[in-house]
C-alpha cells in the first residue's frame, strides 16, 4: 500500500512538472517571424490648417507659404506675386505611417503629424490630404483628417505651462491604402523563420520540434535562419504556419545579459547574471570651484582712489574614503541585486563597478552599454 501510495504521489508531481513546463513554454511565433513578412515604412509631407493662430510664422519658414501656394494653385486660386502671406493657422508637417503586410487597397492605417517649422501647437488642426511615399518613390496611401494632440499648455504675461508634447500628433486610421506592395509570399515551396535573437541551440530546437509533426519540413541553415517547405496552395500554407506557429518549444537558459544605459543611468539584468566572490572600493573625487566679488574701497574718504571689484576664487577638492568591501559568490538574481545594494554605490557608480567586474572575470555576463 505504500509502495502504491508513493508510486501515485510521484506521478502526480511528474505530471505537475510537465503541465508547468508546458505552460512556461514559449510558441514559436514569440521567437521568430517569417521572412519578407514586414512592415514597410511610408512618409509624406502636408500642411495642417485650422490651428488657433499657433502654426508656421512664414517669415521664418518659407516653405509653408510656398506649399501653400502651390496647392491653392492646383484648387484654381492665383495669389498674386510678391504678396506677403501673415498665415498663423496654417503649419508645414512630416506625415509618417508603417504600411502592415498583407495590407489591402481601402484598409485604413494610423499616421503621426509631426511640425517641421517652427509651430507652437498642433492642436485643434487638420490635416489636408498628403500622399504618402515608401522608398521607391511610389505613393501607398493617403492621409487626411483631425489631429488628436495628447499635450496641453498656456502662456499669459511671459509665464508658460506645458503637458507632454504639442507639435506631435497622431490620426488613427488616418490614412487609406491605395497600393498594395507586392509580396513574394506564395511564389516559391520554400519558406524561412528569422529568429528574434541569434541562437545555435534554440534554431536546432525549433527545427527538431517542427520535424516532429511535419517530418522533413524544417532545416535550420544558422544561428538565425530556419528553411521551411511549405505547401504552394495558399490556404494549405496558411493552416501549415498557423500550425508551426503554435507549436511550444521549451527554451533552456538564455544568455546572460546587463544593459547599463549611459544616458539615463539605469542598470538592468536578467535572472541568469551570477557573480563571483571579489574585492570593491569605489570613492569619489568632487572638485569644486567658487567665486566671490569683494569691493575694495579707499583707505581716506579724499585719498584720490578708486573703488574697484576685486574677483576671490577659491578651489577645494574633496576626495571620499571608499573601504574594500567583499562581494559574495551569487548564483542567483536576488543574491546579485543584494551584494551590488551592499556596495551603496549610485547608478552612475554602479556602472563603473560592473565594468571593473567583467574585466576582472567576476561577472559573468555579456555587458552592453546604450
Amino acid at each position: 500500500m505504500k509502495s502504491y501510495f508513493l508510486l501515485v504521489s510521484f506521478f502526480i508531481v511528474s505530471l505537475a512538472s510537465y503541465f508547468s513546463a508546458v505552460a512556461h513554454a514559449e510558441r514559436i511565433r514569440d521567437l521568430t517571424t517569417i521572412q519578407g513578412v514586414r512592415d514597410n515604412t511610408l512618409m509624406g509631407y502636408g500642411l495642417v490648417v485650422g490651428l488657433d493662430g499657433t502654426g508656421d510664422q512664414t517669415t521664418q519658414t518659407p516653405f509653408t507659404t510656398q506649399s501653400l501656394n502651390n496647392m491653392l494653385s492646383q484648387l484654381g486660386i492665383t495669389v498674386p506675386a510678391g504678396t506677403n502671406m501673415q498665415l498663423k493657422n496654417v503649419a508645414a508637417v512630416m506625415v509618417t505611417a508603417q504600411l502592415p503586410p498583407f495590407a489591402r487597397v481601402g484598409e485604413k492605417i494610423d499616421v503621426v503629424v509631426s511640425s517641421m517649422g517652427n509651430a507652437k501647437s498642433l492642436r485643434g488642426g487638420t490635416l489636408l490630404m498628403t500622399p504618402l511615399k515608401g522608398v521607391d518613390n511610389q505613393i501607398y496611401a493617403l492621409a487626411q483628417g483631425n489631429l488628436l494632440v495628447s499635450g496641453a499648455g498656456a502662456q499669459a504675461g511671459g509665464s508658460r505651462v506645458q503637458v507632454n508634447q504639442l507639435n506631435g500628433a497622431r490620426i488613427s486610421a488616418g490614412a487609406t491604402v491605395e497600393r498594395e506592395v507586392p509580396t513574394s509570399f506564395n511564389a516559391t515551396p520554400e519558406l524561412r523563420l528569422q529568429l528574434n535573437e541569434q541562437d545555435f541551440s534554440v534554431a536546432q530546437l525549433i527545427s527538431d520540434e517542427i520535424n516532429r509533426y511535419f517530418a522533413g519540413a524544417a532545416v535550420a541553415e544558422d544561428a538565425r535562419t530556419i528553411k521551411l517547405r511549405a505547401p504552394l496552395e495558399s490556404a494549405a500554407r496558411v493552416r501549415f504556419l498557423a500550425r508551426v506557429q503554435n507549436l511550444p518549444i521549451r527554451v533552456g537558459a538564455m544568455e546572460a545579459k546587463v544593459i547599463v544605459n549611459a544616458r539615463t543611468g539605469s542598470v538592468v539584468m536578467n535572472k541568469h547574471v551570477t557573480l563571483d566572490a571579489c574585492a570593491v572600493a569605489q570613492g569619489d573625487l568632487s572638485i569644486e570651484v567658487a567665486r566671490n566679488n569683494q569691493i575694495s574701497q579707499p583707505d581716506t574718504p579724499f585719498g584720490g582712489g578708486e573703488t574697484v571689484v576685486v574677483p576671490d576664487t577659491s578651489v577645494s577638492l574633496n576626495e571620499q574614503n571608499g573601504a574594500l568591501q567583499r562581494v559574495r559568490t551569487s548564483a542567483d538574481l536576488n543574491s546579485v541585486v543584494r551584494a551590488l545594494n551592499s556596495l551603496g554605490a549610485t547608478p552612475n557608480d554602479l556602472m563603473s563597478i560592473l565594468q571593473a567586474m567583467k574585466s576582472a572575470g567576476c561577472l559573468h555576463a555579456s555587458l552592453e552599454t546604450n
